[in-house]
């Protein structure tokens, strides 16, 4: 079992920037691929950015490449959403996500690719 705890989500004016995290327990974190969803109000929840097991690869989509970076640190078990030049329609529950360890393929970029799923942190822009 894995849980993931997110932090880090707040109330943020537009053209700011905001880093969310996202704590695993377990032992092995370094062995899953790492993503980040969101889900606005009345929408489906959406794709942002994937990571590979040791980094090395990144995968975003297009509404926020060049503007938000995935990230991770396998010796604290941790990943990182980091947002910049935020927009209005950034607002959302962002979720991290943990592929399951004998996931193939690259990038993870569905929902159903995903085996674990924080319990979220929203985001709020302001125009």
């Amino acid at each position: 079992q894995v849980q993931l705890v997110e932090s880090g989500g707040g109330l943020v004016q537009a053209g700011g920037s905001l880093r969310l995290s996202c704590a695993a327990s377990g032992r092995t974190f370094s062995s899953r691929k790492m993503g980040w969803f969101r889900q606005a109000p009345g929408k489906e929840r959406e794709f942002v950015a994937a990571i590979s097991r040791s980094g090395g690869s990144t995968y975003y989509t297009d509404s926020v490449n060049g503007r938000f970076t995935i990230s991770r640190d396998n010796a604290q078990n941790t990943a990182y959403l980091q947002m910049n030049s935020l927009k209005p329609e950034d607002t959302a529950v962002y979720y991290c996500a943990a592929v399951s360890t004998s996931h193939y393929g690259w990038p993870p970029s569905v929902s159903s690719e995903y085996e674990y799923w924080g319990q979220g942190t929203q985001v709020t822009v302001s125009s």
